[in-house]
């Protein structure tokens, strides 16, 4: 009798999904939705190829999981049956928050809610539809477990999502810089103080990291067309929101509609059923679908921006070291108006102004120790003669400004 299922995943190979409790896991349908979710967002119109979902992701988490589990334990650290089951499932839930492009909803429907919080509350129903069976895995992901190093693996400067993230979007965008040695990474790993440590001879394996780490963001996590398409999608739901509010008749799915026509905040997701409920039922198609329907409304703010993300008609983007000059913003605001004839209030739905910074390796977050021969750890900023602290701690800090182009205007 088979007791497991095979997935062929394009970066890793064949992926064992053992039958049982993870099997449920992954067929549940709040684990499915994830399925119709894009891993990059909006980056496919900068990369064609970043069509793949978070779905794939979680389970690439899952093997890489999966495999440094089997390492650890190889080299005497006891991990119980029952430990293994539970930190594969918190990878594999790990972005269960998440809802259409990424963060767009945080910013714009959905007020003070993050999408790790999101996670939890998702990962606490899946709990009681499977009985409880995955409590163990909710306290590790909340890194309320005694073994602390299992957190880490799910959530760390080393973390499983970290290490598929950067295989995964290398392989899929192309940008080749990302394609770290997540193998060799993972039989560097080891436990010492109940902290994950790496091998000294892993150290070159783990500065190609840190280093392809910074280029993967700002080629493309980063990169200008994602932040200014984010931007025109953002501005476009806080346009369907204030028609919304102003009691304008909008096409949008049932989910949709009720994040539109509802002020929903953090303490509503806590007191009431609706905001979850609804809230699993979207997806990057419900989205996609209210644009293009969108791009032919009456209002011209909201149809210019949904034609500008259907088509391609994109925001010029402008990056500096420096904040843009207020001059600079009146003259484009005052362009806007004259092109569109909207007034400077509506204007500002065309222009969008920001600040993104990125650093290497920050030690408070979670630390990566070198594991010597003699037993004795240090800091990579300390251990590594390639990337001294003040490299990897840098912050590298831009500033974007978006507006929308139109013919015959001069800027």
């Amino acid at each position: 009798m088979n007791d497991r299922k095979i997935i062929n995943d394009p970066v890793f190979g064949f992926i064992n999904i053992p039958k049982g409790l993870i099997y449920d896991v992954i067929t549940h349908p709040i684990f499915q939705r994830l399925s119709r979710i894009k891993q990059l967002g909006l980056s496919s119109a900068v990369y064609p190829g970043a069509q793949h979902t978070r779905f794939q992701h979680s389970l690439g988490a899952f093997s890489l999981m999966s495999e440094a589990i089997q390492h650890l334990k190889a080299k005497g650290n006891f991990i119980f049956d029952s430990e293994v089951e539970a930190v594969q499932i918190a990878i594999l839930l790990h972005d269960i928050g998440h809802g259409p492009f990424s963060h767009v909803l945080e910013n714009t429907l959905i007020k003070d809610f993050t999408h790790e919080e999101i996670s939890l509350m998702l990962m606490e129903r899946i709990n009681r539809d499977l009985k409880g069976q995955i409590t163990l895995a909710i306290q590790i992901f909340k890194d309320e477990y005694p073994k602390k190093f299992l957190h880490q693996l799910v959530s760390g400067q080393l973390d499983m999502d970290r290490l598929d993230y950067l295989r995964r979007d290398s392989f899929f965008t192309g940008v080749s810089e990302g394609n770290i040695g997540s193998a060799r990474i993972i039989k560097m790993l080891d436990v010492k103080d109940d902290h994950l440590v790496v091998e000294s001879k892993g150290i070159y394996s783990i500065e190609n990291f840190l280093t392809s780490r910074r280029l993967m963001y700002w080629q493309v996590y980063l990169h200008k067309t994602s932040v200014t398409l984010e931007k025109m999608l953002v501005n476009a739901l806080m346009r369907a929101k204030e028609l919304a509010n102003q009691g304008k008749e909008l096409f949008a799915s049932p989910a949709l509609r009720y994040f539109l026509y509802n002020d929903i905040c953090k303490e509503d997701f806590y007191t009431k059923s609706e905001p979850i409920d609804n809230f699993i039922l979207l997806d990057d198609n419900d989205l996609w679908t209210s644009l293009k329907v969108w791009s032919a409304n009456e209002d011209i703010i909201l149809s210019t921006l949904s034609k500008g993300i259907i088509n391609r008609n994109l925001f010029k983007v402008e990056v500096s070291s420096t904040p843009i000059p207020k001059e600079k913003k009146a003259d484009i605001i005052s362009n806007i108006c004259k092109a569109l004839s909207i007034s400077k209030k509506d204007a500002r739905y065309f222009l969008a102004s920001s600040s993104l910074e990125n650093n290497m390796y920050k030690k408070e977050d979670d630390s990566i120790e070198i594991l010597y021969k003699d037993g004795t750890t240090k800091d990579i900023s300390q251990a590594s003669d390639m990337l001294n602290i003040s490299l990897l701690s840098r912050k590298i800090k831009k500033y974007y400004t978006c507006y929308y182009r139109f013919e015959n205007v001069k800027y």
